[in-house]
């Protein structure tokens, strides 16, 4: 039998965009009965991002598997007293609406405390709840700014953002974290304790090495591209058929072979100008130098052959559409069909699921599907809900 390690678990969440919704995800993945309450009409804002999946968002589509849509106009009084009677179900609520919000209605972690016990809440927000800028709007390119990411990352004469939503993801990813925790905790003792998580403490948790770094050095890490900042041979190199291989030296020992085997030129792992990896960042340029010219004569097949040989790390550089057919992905049996709205999409399981399980692959759901079941369950009946739907809360 495949009981999930959450059923039972009901979550509640006011979310939107990225961060709760992919937290909320990977809880529906292990089970957990999720209720995704959107604005009526429109939905989470994120529906609206693109149309390039069957005509729906790709971040939704991501992202929000598996959940329950219920339509609800929390602001209204109608709402709120639905609200109320969806958290008096629930075992966790999630919000991320913008600062201050929840805190206007009634949502504050310590009200909701008072009214539901044993209630877990998480709020995730862009700085906090409290502090100097828990007023401040928040987007994932601005945390990846204020965190220091960007001035990381980029080439010598232009810094550039992460290609993907990574404030975002951290923060959705130590969410979830936190939820089980929580999850456990309340177990254990009997007290549901809030979460809180912050896009910018999420991502200052990543920025550790070059925090370290910068702070203890005195110099902070220099942008490099594709190559590694402070380690050296480690990064990009153009083969002679026109595709690009990366490698990655990590060690003393990996770094004799690669002279040993691919460069046919083993002296040089002990020559004074290479002999050790700080030197070898601080003479990059001259480094890279004989680096290329070895590529420049062999094909990807061959290069790739040598540093197997020498048992180097290395990796294609590889397009979005080359990973979407990439045969590790193919031959672990990592790809899944998910229903949508518009049609079947293909949907990577999850990382992490405890062996013998099968994560949940439900439906991406469509704005406010699940609406009139969900409040009849609560006890609403025909007429009530006609009601709601004539003042426009549903």
């Amino acid at each position: 039998m495949n009981r999930l390690p959450l059923e039972g678990i009901t979550v509640v969440s006011l979310e939107q965009a990225v961060a709760a919704p992919f937290a909320t995800r990977q809880l529906a993945d292990l089970g957990a009965r999720v209720v995704k309450v959107e604005r009526p009409g429109s939905g989470d804002f994120a529906r609206g991002y693109d149309e390039s999946v069957h005509g729906q968002s790709s971040y939704f589509v991501w992202l929000n598997r598996s959940k329950e849509s219920v339509t609800l106009d929390v602001k209204s009084d109608g709402g709120r007293e639905v609200l109320e009677r969806l958290l008096g179900e629930a075992d966790v609520f999630v919000q991320n609406l913008a600062p201050g919000a929840a805190r206007r209605l009634g949502l504050g972690a310590a009200e909701l405390a008072e009214r539901h016990p044993s209630l877990i809440v998480c709020d995730i927000s862009g700085y906090g709840t409290t502090g100097p800028w828990a007023d401040r709007k928040a987007y994932d390119l601005l945390i990846q700014c204020e965190t220091g990411v960007v001035s990381l990352t980029g080439s010598p004469e232009a810094p550039a953002k992460a290609g993907i939503s990574i404030a975002d993801i951290a923060a959705g990813m130590y969410a979830y974290s936190g939820i089980l925790a929580a999850l456990y905790e309340r177990r254990a003792s009997g007290v549901a304790r809030p979460v809180e998580v912050t896009l910018f403490e999420a991502l200052a948790e990543w920025m550790g090495s070059p925090a370290y770094y910068t702070a203890y050095s005195g110099t902070q890490p220099t942008r490099t591209g594709a190559q590694h900042a402070t380690i050296a041979p480690y990064g990009p190199y153009d083969a002679s058929d026109g595709g690009t291989v990366l490698l990655a030296i990590q060690n003393e020992r990996e770094w004799a072979a690669f002279c040993a085997v691919f460069l046919d030129d083993p002296a040089l792992a002990t020559d004074p100008r290479f002999h050790r990896n700080s030197a070898r960042v601080a003479r990059r340029e001259e480094l890279n130098a004989v680096v290329r010219a070895r590529f420049a004569e062999l094909t990807v097949a061959e290069a790739v052959t040598l540093l197997d040989r020498a048992k180097v790390a290395h990796a294609k550089l590889n397009s979005v559409a080359e990973f979407w057919e990439h045969p590790v992905l193919a031959g672990r049996d990592r790809w899944r069909d998910v229903a949508t709205p518009g049609g079947t999409v293909r949907a990577l399981l999850p990382p992490a699921t405890p062996a013998g399980l099968t994560p949940r692959m439900g439906p991406v759901p469509a704005v406010g599907e699940h609406t009139e079941p969900v409040l009849r369950a609560l006890g609403l009946d025909t007429a009530a809900l006609a009601a709601l739907r004539a003042d426009g809360v549903l």
